[in-house]
């Protein structure tokens, strides 16, 4: 008799801690949904102006020199799309910082986007129409 009880009650221990397990399981996120996720944006010249603002930013304009020579956003970098050394300068930015990045009009800087997506960057705002709809 008091096996059957002693047995029971193991029993039942046994069950609600796997009980327990399982329902506290369920209750914790993946972790890979606790991590931020990475943003891809398009946006207006006055969300990229206050995006300027943000501490530790990189600003990149994708244009070509000469492009560049009639003027420029800020402090960009410049990394040519069209250089040869295009993807390997964009390999050497800090891909857990944020980056803010144009060209001329949203079509070098859309694909040049594209590209970081598969590099791993986390967090990438390119200006939309470029350089041409930023207010001079």
């Amino acid at each position: 008799m008091m096996k059957g009880k002693i047995l029971g009650v193991l029993m039942l221990s046994v069950l609600s801690l796997g009980f327990l397990s399982s329902v506290n399981a369920r209750n914790t996120l993946p972790t890979s949904w606790s991590q931020k996720s990475p943003i891809f944006k398009v946006v207006s010249a006055s969300e990229f102006k206050t995006l300027m603002e943000k501490k530790g930013i990189q600003l990149i304009d994708v244009r070509t020199p000469q492009e560049v020579g009639k003027g420029k956003i800020g402090n960009a970098k410049n990394l040519d799309f069209y250089g040869a050394s295009f993807k390997s300068e964009l390999n050497k930015l800090d891909k857990t910082k944020p980056v803010l990045i144009y060209c001329q009009s949203g079509n070098r800087s859309g694909q040049a986007v594209n590209m970081m997506k598969s590099m791993g960057f986390t967090e990438v705002y390119d200006l939309k129409g470029g350089w041409g709809a930023w207010p001079k």
